[in-house]
């Protein structure tokens, strides 16, 4: 309220009246338009219309600022709230292991396990970088207790826009990304892998880089029709020159230490190599990691023998980071869709045969799966890419080449994974695998093919597929020389959309199980790479327990995951908090090796798992058929907004279609539509039917047996706690009067109330998260602070039906009404840190 600016002492002033009048209005039942309505009548009566938009926005502008130094004071309490070397820290683990007698155990698991954490594009973040920077230093400023630097710090923040008036490119949304690589990560998993190497083994015994860092920006062109080439390219360059620069940093620290006979003017030598190839990338390169790597170990081994091995602790720390990040700093993934894939590979085809190619028999598009995968396995080029008219197939066919020229500039770790979404035959890995020896890999193919399985379907054919792959003679050749190692992705986000939250979790798990099976009986090691949003609804929440509960039936030998939008920022958006999750995602890979046999699930208990399982699919299938789910999406929720918002690069819906179709619809507006409305209905839908059929039977002890013993039941209740949790439907009662959409909301409504009975019943809890009182409370506190920005969204398109109903409105008036959604949802999101 001491801000510097116009009209802020004002709104600083009425904010918290009008907070009070929509708790006091909530409690009696009123709708956001009276509680809007009242508020002005009862202290701004003579405020005309406009006048009362203005400090509609004004409030907006505000709450947004409130919620990012919320942002700052709990990331500064972070080491507070958690506790650092409690249990999950590697510190524990090491106890625990030392303990139980099992270090050399740990070793040889520590020796071959990974985790693997994938940052993608995905539009969930909305702070321009310039806040992201404004909530480190607030973060600094709150710890240090520095009340004129925040003071400073808040007044910078009233003065920085949040809102984009342009999307993103793609380009810019991988340099806000890097700003995590280059500032948080490099850091923390340098930490992390010192660690492992001072305190479980003994200086450099550990060779496998059991951390490593996977990036989509500029390489996921699934959907996405602004990732060219040129970006890929580009976004490989700006990675390279960014790991550049940081080890140049450091090489500049370590000279000011480091001015001993034989090692001083070695270092400087690296320097001078090091800062001029940041400058140009792409230059011959002055050095390569390989020789980096090298002399920094020679310049060690001087310093132990004629220097009493003086900060021998930081050039120990830098070799490490160098066999982590290389000359790559983060692997880049390419992803595209099967049935784009197979546009371009009929396209490609068909002009092949009609310049008169012989790579390609002329019926081979009559031809069956089957005889068509056995000439896929035995192609190979080159084949010209002039030949190529449709732009297209062109862009597709060079990215191709494009991963063989980050190779070469690089390292083959640099770009070494092609990804096909919504895959769903053998034939869609086979066009792909094709595809890559005709355009770029003639002598050796050196990209990993990664189907990823979205659909229940799909999920349930997954291992039928992969067999069919592993007894084609070429594509297991492919694999014995990818070292017997096949990863295949599973997307939580689209299961759970297709298949409601427990039957996407479950058929995953099943999959997994399937998969494991078949893989291990062709000696192939699975590895599985799970495609996961922030909320529980889009695989997210509690992630690191699902990873501790696998058991043996689950190949475990690494952890790979997607990190996206908020989940970056809030997880892993500081260095305490970026560590802690890693040691957590490294602890529950090891504790569920070292466990395995404790976690293995009993038959009764995952029949009972099948039937809960079924049944929320079946009323999940239900109500999404219901034939005003759509409508009430389009209508009732801020759906359509979310293109509006200017924070992705990526269209909100795959089809160019006008109206609504459900197959289209991407799973970050569905499930942040969702979130807005405060109903969070992909988060707990159908699993209230489902406990209620035990609970009917008289068999609810079964489903206490199944939380008792299965620690990932366990996780997928507590995950649906937090999406209940988050839900508040008094925002939305007054949609029950509707009398188009009141019997629709009843059905969310009742079905939310079952879920939450039924789960305290299963529990035991008193309230919801009752054993996480810190994530209760932040979840309270931030519920707490968006309170009016919700009631301003759901009265502005409360306005905006109306006006639509009326034919004399004003479209102008419509306008401003719908910029007032647009512009509530970001403060939304960004409370809620794992909304979408």
């Amino acid at each position: 309220m001491t801000l510097p600016f116009d009209t802020i002492g004002k709104t600083g002033v009425l904010l918290p009246l009008f907070h009070e009048t929509c708790e006091n209005g909530f409690q009696e039942g009123h709708n956001p338009t009276e509680i809007v309505e009242t508020f002005f009548k009862k202290y701004q009566a003579r405020r005309n219309n406009q006048s009362k938009i203005n400090l509609l926005f004004r409030f907006i502008q505000y709450i947004e600022r409130q919620v990012v130094l919320f942002d700052a004071i709990e990331d500064a309490a972070f080491p507070v709230v958690n506790n650092m070397d409690g249990i999950g820290t590697l510190r524990s683990l090491k106890e625990s292991t030392k303990a139980e007698n099992k270090m050399d155990m740990l070793k040889k698991f520590l020796e071959e396990f990974k985790v693997r954490i994938v940052l993608t594009a995905h539009p969930t973040q909305f702070y321009p970088g310039a806040v992201l920077g404004i909530i480190t230093d607030l973060t600094e400023a709150i710890r240090d207790n520095d009340l004129l630097r925040i003071n400073n710090l808040l007044a910078q923040l009233g003065k920085t826009p949040f809102f984009k008036h342009e999307k993103p490119t793609p380009y810019d949304e991988a340099v806000s990304l890097i700003w995590y690589l280059e500032n948080v990560f490099y850091y923390a998993f340098g930490s992390i892998f010192d660690y492992l190497q001072e305190n479980i083994f003994d200086d450099f015994k550990l060779t496998n880089d059991i951390i490593n860092i996977g990036f989509w920006p500029g390489g996921d062109r699934d959907g996405n029709p602004f990732v060219t080439p040129e970006i890929t390219l580009q976004v490989a360059e700006r990675l390279k020159q960014t790991i550049l620069r940081n080890y140049y940093r450091d090489i500049r620290k370590l000279r000011r230490k480091l001015t001993f006979r034989g090692v001083e003017e070695r270092i400087i030598q690296l320097e001078r190599q090091l800062y001029e190839y940041s400058l140009d990338p792409n230059k011959k390169q002055a050095i390569t990691w390989e020789e980096f790597l090298e002399e920094m170990k020679n310049i060690r081994e001087v310093i132990i023998k004629e220097h009493e091995s003086l900060y021998l602790q930081e050039v120990n720390s830098l070799i490490h980071k160098i066999n982590l990040f290389k000359f790559h700093f983060a692997a880049l993934d390419i992803r595209q869709d099967s049935r784009q894939h197979h546009n371009v590979f009929t396209n490609m085809v068909t002009t092949l045969i009609a310049k008169g190619s012989d790579l390609f028999p002329e019926n081979y598009n009559e031809l069956t799966e089957k005889q068509q995968i056995k000439i896929l396995s035995k192609v190979n080029g080159p084949v010209d890419l002039k030949l190529f008219k449709d732009s297209f197939t062109v862009e597709t066919l060079k990215t191709m080449q494009v991963i063989k020229q980050i190779q070469d500039a690089n390292g083959e770790q640099a770009a070494n994974r092609y990804i096909i979404s919504n895959n769903q035959t053998a034939l869609n890995v086979m066009q792909l695998f094709a595809m890559l020896k005709l355009m770029a890999f003639q002598e050796k193919l050196t990209v990993d093919i990664v189907p990823l399985f979205e659909t229940v379907d799909d999920l349930e054919n997954a291992h039928l597929v992969m067999e069919q792959l592993y007894t084609n003679p070429e594509y297991k050749k492919h694999l014995d020389s990818r070292n017997h190692k096949q990863t295949i992705m599973l997307g939580f986000s689209d299961g759970t959309k297709d298949g409601g939250y427990l039957m996407a979790n479950w058929a995953i798990f099943k999959a997994k199980e399937k998969l494991t099976r078949i893989s291990r009986k062709y000696k192939i090691t699975v590895i599985f790479f799970d495609g996961r949003g922030g909320p529980p609804a889009r695989g997210g929440g509690k992630t690191h327990q699902f990873y501790a509960s696998l058991g043996p039936t689950i190949e475990d030998k690494e952890v790979q995951l997607t990190i996206q939008g908020q989940t970056i920022s809030s997880n892993f958006g500081t260095l305490e908090s970026s560590q802690y999750n890693l040691e957590q995602l490294i602890s529950s890979g090891i504790f569920n090796k070292l466990n395995d046999a404790h976690l293995k699930m009993e038959r009764s208990d995952k029949a009972v798992m099948n039937m809960l399982a079924k049944i929320s699919f079946k009323a999940y299938s239900e109500f999404k058929g219901h034939p005003m789910f759509l409508p009430y999406l389009e209508r009732m929720s801020t759906l359509k907004y979310y293109a509006k918002t200017n924070i992705g690069s990526r269209p909100s819906k795959r089809g160019k279609s006008d109206t609504l179709v459900f197959s289209d619809l991407r799973a970050i507006p569905f499930v942040g539509s969702w979130s807005q409305l405060k109903q969070n209905v992909p988060g707990f839908f159908g699993v209230g039917t489902a406990l209620k059929y035990y609970d009917d039977k008289g068999e609810f002890r079964k489903v206490k047996q199944l939380y008792k013993n299965s620690m990932f039941f366990k996780t997928l209740i507590e995950n649906s706690m937090m999406s209940l949790s988050k839900s508040f439907f008094d925002l939305t009662k007054y949609m029950a009067e509707d009398p188009e959409f009141g019997e629709f909301w009843n059905i969310i409504y009742q079905e939310y109330l079952l879920t939450k009975r039924l789960i305290l019943k299963l529990t035991g809890y008193k309230e919801l998260m009752e054993e996480e009182p810190s994530g209760r409370a932040s979840i309270r506190i931030r519920e707490d602070i968006v309170l009016p920005l919700l009631t301003i969204q759901q009265y502005a398109l409360k306005k905006v039906q109306d006006l639509r109903k009326d034919p004399k409105s004003d479209p102008k008036e419509i306008e401003v009404y719908e910029k007032i959604v647009t512009r509530s949802l970001f403060g939304n999101i960004n409370a809620s840190r794992n909304s979408a």
